[in-house]
């Protein structure tokens, strides 16, 4: 789960810094249609949708991913279960400090590199490994359950394959797959906007002002079925950037309302071809039919909340 840090901001295992408006931004309502046939966007409104329940567990799950990857053995280098787990070296330390303190994990010097620390699971460990797998379990089949065993099941071997290979089996539970599958989408999008000052984040209310602007901001939110909170940060971002202006609503001269720049209208171009080009990254790691099936699998889970989105995420010929 992601928790909120001071200032207002939250962590995910990656460590990347996001605010608590951007995370809990999403309001029940129908899903912008002109996003629902893009995985990592559904893939972030189920991941926002796991981390607002208000039946999570008091920890983050760094913790029971780092003591769960240990069950397999010993890990002989620190830094390489980071790496794999997708955890900042800074926050693994403090995860270790906190697990050794505990007394559920044991780090020692490798003597083949003092520069590294082995670690190991003590017995108090591993009874925190099991209850931390029952009580996983327990919240996979609430969070899960618009979707029957076996859709579970493939459900979870799809969201594996967009994790890297030496990740996958380190990986158990649908919310944990769900959270790190997101954290690395967004990763690898946001790197193939590196320098442009933009995010793939972006890509929504760029395109949607560039079909209805002018509009107000309240619009913009209610078309991306967002909280106004999370509608302005990102219009500040806009704004900042100079691609997005506030002018007077042509229909209303009392309010304000929103319109592409001439440079909002050249980067629009530059994110969606980002969010092309890991749409194509995305399809190649889930193999022939797969991004067709989660993403069907994606809109079950969003129904409750957003009527529609199963048949708006139905298989895109």
């Amino acid at each position: 789960m992601v928790r909120v840090e001071p200032g207002g901001g939250t962590r995910g295992p990656d460590a990347e810094t996001v605010t608590e408006a951007e995370e809990t931004a999403e309001v029940p309502g129908a899903l912008p249609e002109a996003l629902t046939g893009f995985v990592g966007y559904l893939l972030r409104r189920v991941f926002a949708q796991f981390t607002t329940s208000t039946d999570g567990p008091d920890d983050g799950s760094r913790d029971f991913l780092v003591l769960d990857a240990l069950t397999g053995g010993d890990w002989v280098s620190q830094l390489d279960l980071a790496e794999r787990l997708g955890i900042n070296r800074t926050i693994m330390v403090g995860v270790i400090d906190r697990l050794e303190g505990r007394g559920q994990v044991l780090r020692t010097r490798n003597p083949d590199n003092r520069r590294q620390y082995i670690l190991s699971l003590t017995d108090e460990g591993r009874s925190a490994v099991e209850a931390g797998r029952r009580a996983v379990a327990e919240r996979d089949a609430r969070l899960t359950a618009a979707l029957s065993p076996d859709q579970v099941a493939r459900l979870n071997t799809l969201l594996a394959r967009l994790l890297p290979q030496g990740t996958q089996d380190l990986v158990q539970g649908t919310e944990h797959l769900v959270e790190q599958a997101h954290h690395r989408l967004r990763r690898l999008g946001d790197e193939k906007l590196a320098g442009t000052g933009l995010r793939v984040r972006h890509y929504g209310p760029l395109s949607i002002l560039a079909t209805h602007g002018p509009c107000p901001q309240r619009r913009l939110a209610q078309e991306l079925a967002i909280t106004g909170p999370a509608a302005s940060q990102l219009v500040d971002e806009l704004v900042d950037g100079g691609m997005v202006h506030r002018g007077r609503d042509p229909h209303d001269r009392r309010r304000h309302a929103l319109e592409l720049t001439g440079l909002g209208h050249i980067q629009l171009k530059a994110v969606a071809e980002a969010v092309g080009l890991l749409a194509a990254d995305i399809a190649e790691l889930l193999g022939t039919g797969g991004e067709d099936e989660l993403r069907a699998l994606l809109g079950r889970l969003l129904e409750p909340a957003h009527p529609g989105a199963a048949e708006a995420t139905a298989r895109r010929d």
